[in-house]
């Protein structure tokens, strides 16, 4: 009886505890479908919506095609951005955004990560690594951009990827729209519940950015509820205390995808701004 009645009372913690680990089931194994929101639809030529810019395949290192549009830079520029996407729709949705960037004069790719706009695999943050390096060969192999005149871009998401690039391949400046410090901190701020431990991918910014040496922008909407200014703003911090020269530009109201931030003279002036500041000549 006393065994039984011990049973009985145990049965709430076991209750709760078998709750407890199948959400924390739930968290490892579904996280990638809710973290990458991938457009899957196929996308059109690049002559379609961005006219001047060609199509490319990128080849990654463990053999993913990733479809690409590439838009050369115009004379006398002669700098090119690779631009990182957050983790929504795909490249057919960053048009204005690499108009914007040519209109300054440098070229632009745009390539859509494993899992999007019609590639095959599925996205993680050691995917996106690799599909991030095969653009960058591509822009310096193929495309014949100098070492010296090759920018990152990334936004949102995005910021992870070129972040964590740019600590094995420094580029002649980079340029980090919506920031966040880390995906468990945008996480902890959208949900207030500290999952970290349970992420499988991390993307951790500030990190990134404190071991980087060469001019950073940081750009960011007051405004933004998905990656709070503050982690944008800790982001730009980091960089200044570990020595490096910030250009950063706060775009006052501006929520997260608004295109005044996305795409607007905010960001297109960091950007020459910054890459003025490495060096770069002839574009802007």
């Amino acid at each position: 009886m006393a065994q039984r009645s011990a049973v009985r009372r145990m049965m709430p913690l076991i209750v709760v505890g078998g709750v407890v680990i199948a959400l924390a089931a739930a968290v490892w194994f579904g996280q990638r479908s809710l973290m990458y929101p991938a457009d899957r639809s196929a996308v059109p030529p690049a002559g379609e919506l961005l006219p001047g810019a060609v199509d490319v395949t990128l080849t990654t290192s463990d053999d993913v095609a990733l479809g690409a549009w590439y838009l050369e830079p115009a004379e006398p520029c002669t700098a090119a951005v690779l631009v990182a996407q957050g983790n929504g729709g795909n490249r057919a949705g960053r048009v204005e955004l690499a108009q914007a960037i040519h209109e300054r004069g440098f070229g632009v790719l745009l390539f859509d990560y494993r899992g999007y706009g019609g590639n095959q695999g599925s996205p993680s943050e050691q995917g996106l690594a690799r599909d991030v390096r095969a653009a960058r060969t591509y822009l310096l192999q193929d495309a014949g951009v100098a070492p010296d005149e090759l920018i990152y871009l990334g936004e949102s998401l995005g910021t992870g990827v070129v972040s964590e690039l740019a600590t094995e391949y420094p580029p002649t400046a980079l340029v980090l729209r919506s920031p966040m410090t880390s995906f468990a901190d945008v996480v902890r701020a959208l949900y207030k519940v500290p999952v970290g431990w349970l992420l499988r991918d991390r993307y951790p910014v500030l990190a990134n950015v404190e071991q980087l040496t060469g001019p950073i922008a940081v750009v960011y909407g007051s405004a933004d509820t998905m990656v709070p200014a503050a982690q944008s703003r800790a982001v730009a911090q980091a960089a200044r205390d570990a020595g490096t020269e910030v250009v950063e530009a706060e775009v006052v109201g501006a929520f997260h995808n608004d295109g005044g931030l996305a795409q607007g003279e905010v960001l297109m002036d960091a950007l020459v701004e910054v890459a003025r500041i490495g060096g770069v000549r002839g574009c802007g």
